[in-house]
C-alpha cells in the first residue's frame, strides 16, 4: 500500500471508530441515505423558486446538469478505472452501519453529488440578502455532512470524499461557464439582433 493510501487508511480509521458516539449513528445513516433524507433537497428547491421565481427553475437546472456531471466523474469514470475496494471490505473492525454492495469507493459519489449543488447554490446565492446567505451556509454544511457520513458509515475513504468534493466543485463551475458563455455569445447577440429589425 502507498503511503498516500496508507495515510488514508489510517485516517479512516481514526474516523471511523474513535472520532463516534452512539447519538451520532442514526444522524449519519439518515444524512447518508437519500431515500431518508430526499426531502431536505425538496425544501432546498421549494425556497430556490420561492427567492427567485422563475430563474429558480434555471438554478435548479443547472445544479441537476452539475449533479449529473460529477456523478457521471465519479461512479461512472473514475470508479470503473481506479477499482479501488471500499474500506469496509478492505480493513478490519470497521463501523458498517448502512447496507453496501460490492461497488467501488473511488471517489465519493455522494460527496459529488452534494458539492455540485453546494457549489451551485453559492454561485447564485452568497451575494444575495441574509436569508439566502444563511441558506448557501446551510447548503454547503449540508454537503460537508454528507460528505463526512460516508466515512462514519464505513463506506468511503477521507480520500474518495475529498476527491467526490473537487469533482462537485468543478462540475458546478464547470457548467455555470458553459451556461455564461452559451447566453453571451449565443442568446444575448441573437436578441439584440432581434431587437435591432426595423419594424415592417
Amino acid at each position: 500500500m502507498a503511503p498516500i493510501e496508507q495515510l488514508d487508511a489510517l485516517l479512516f480509521t481514526f474516523l471511523n471508530q474513535r472520532l463516534v458516539h452512539p447519538a451520532l449513528d442514526d444522524l449519519m445513516v439518515f444524512l447518508t441515505t437519500g431515500n431518508l433524507s430526499w426531502h431536505i433537497g425538496f425544501l432546498a428547491a421549494l425556497f430556490i423558486v420561492i427567492r427567485r421565481g422563475r430563474q429558480g427553475f434555471l438554478v435548479i437546472l443547472l445544479a441537476l446538469l452539475a449533479v449529473g456531471m460529477a456523478d457521471f466523474i465519479a461512479s461512472g469514470i473514475l470508479k470503473p478505472l481506479v477499482e479501488r475496494v471500499r474500506p469496509c471490505f478492505a480493513l478490519e473492525d470497521v463501523r458498517l452501519l448502512v447496507h453496501q454492495s460490492r461497488s467501488y469507493s473511488f471517489a465519493s459519489s455522494h460527496a459529488a453529488n452534494s458539492s455540485a449543488v453546494a457549489a451551485t447554490t453559492w454561485i447564485f446565492f452568497h451575494r444575495g440578502e441574509r436569508i439566502e446567505k444563511l441558506f448557501t451556509v446551510l447548503m454547503i454544511a449540508y454537503a460537508l455532512a454528507i460528505g463526512f457520513s460516508r466515512i462514519y458509515v464505513g463506506v468511503h475513504y477521507p480520500g474518495d470524499v475529498l476527491a467526490g468534493m473537487l469533482i462537485g466543485l468543478f462540475s458546478a463551475s464547470f457548467v455555470y461557464l458553459l451556461f455564461s458563455w452559451i447566453v453571451k455569445n449565443l442568446i444575448q447577440p441573437r436578441l439584440m439582433r432581434n431587437q435591432s429589425l426595423p419594424c415592417e
